[in-house]
């Protein structure tokens, strides 16, 4: 089981309330990254969001500066949203940091976007939300399954590519490519007829009941043949990590509520309550949030229900502070990772 953590970025606060600068943000991510890798964490991942609050709108550039500055963890983004995206651009910058890495380290998480703010900043039409996915993605693939640096393909969501050089290539050929969901049956099934590895997204609600699902992508895998190292399955969820699990809700629930009145005012979500929040923080619940022994507990207890082979937390949103990511990303290497592995020993 890999162990890891991933960020969208996250302005910190001024003792006032103010929001930080995004600068910071983004040098606060890179630092969690390096320390992740010098602590032993299995994989980081950098998702995308455009908004004040979680900046990291480029996760090509960070995830290249991370390789340059890392020697063993993986690196991916956590999502790349692919449909407002140019392909061409996202596999370039990969299969750049793959290279700054020295290859194998590099992936590419393709998503559809939780939020819908990269529609209008980059000139799309949110109606076309399915086609510009599906178009998009089949670009991605084409490149990435090239074995010559010329590339040919044709669609209608961008202008064709007649038998041009897409540059540089993967240092092993091609990358790791997945397909991003928070819980869509159709994206499950799609994913096994492609033969690609599946990241479920998990904010709520009780991630068991993700089960059927990747039992459908794992039936619709084999149904067009695919089988391999590259069935398989992983888990995003809210948590974080503090020596106690009081320590860690205290730590979490500020920034959540925080994150909550922020999402609020743009999708119309009620005031955020704290007993919806502790609903969420104990087992069998999405969010978490606890001492290793607890969150090491869960993420097996899930093992046994999804057979995922990687678990990896979002604890720093809503201004969360710098040390406290930093305690969970190095209580996430040294703590609850070894605890997994002698759980799933074990049984």
């Amino acid at each position: 089981m890999e162990i890891g953590a991933y960020s969208f970025g996250d302005t910190q606060r001024g003792p006032d309330g103010s929001s930080r600068s995004t600068a910071e943000a983004i040098k606060n991510l890179f630092d969690a990254i390096v320390l992740a890798d010098r602590v032993g964490l299995d994989y980081f991942g950098v998702g995308e969001h455009h908004t004040a609050s979680m900046p990291a709108s480029s996760p090509g550039a960070l995830i290249a500066a991370a390789a340059a500055a890392t020697t063993q963890i993986k690196l991916g983004s956590a999502a790349s949203i692919i449909g407002t995206d140019d392909p061409v651009r996202v596999f370039q910058q990969f299969a750049t940091a793959d290279a700054i890495s020295g290859g194998g380290r590099i992936e590419i998480t393709a998503g559809r976007g939780s939020s819908v703010e990269t529609f209008p900043l980059f000139g799309f039409d949110l109606n076309d939300y399915d086609e510009l996915y599906a178009q998009k993605l089949d670009l991605l693939l084409t490149l990435n399954n090239s074995r010559a640096e010329n590339v040919t393909w044709s669609g209608t969501v961008r202008p064709p590519i007649p038998n041009l050089a897409v540059v540089p290539r993967p240092v092993n050929g091609s990358l790791p490519i997945w397909i991003a969901t928070g819980g869509s049956a159709p994206s499950s099934a799609r994913a096994g007829r492609l033969g690609l590895p599946i990241s479920y997204g998990i904010i709520g609600g009780q991630p068991h009941r993700f089960a059927p699902l990747a039992n459908l992508y794992r039936q619709s895998a084999q149904q067009a043949g695919h089988t391999g190292n590259n069935i398989k399955v992983s888990v995003a969820t809210f948590g974080l990590v503090a020596p106690t699990k009081q320590e860690a809700i205290d730590r979490l629930y500020p920034g959540w509520v925080n994150l909550n009145l922020e999402m609020g005012k743009l999708r119309g979500w009620p005031a955020p309550q704290r007993r919806d929040f502790l609903a969420q923080v104990d087992a069998p619940n999405a969010y978490y949030v606890g001492d290793p022994d607890d969150v090491a507990e869960r993420i097996v207890d899930l093992h046994r229900h999804l057979g995922h082979m990687r678990h990896f937390l979002q604890g720093d949103h809503g201004g969360l502070p710098q040390e406290h990511l930093l305690e969970s990303v190095t209580l996430l290497a040294t703590e609850v990772k070894p605890r997994v592995a002698r759980l799933l020993a074990a049984k």
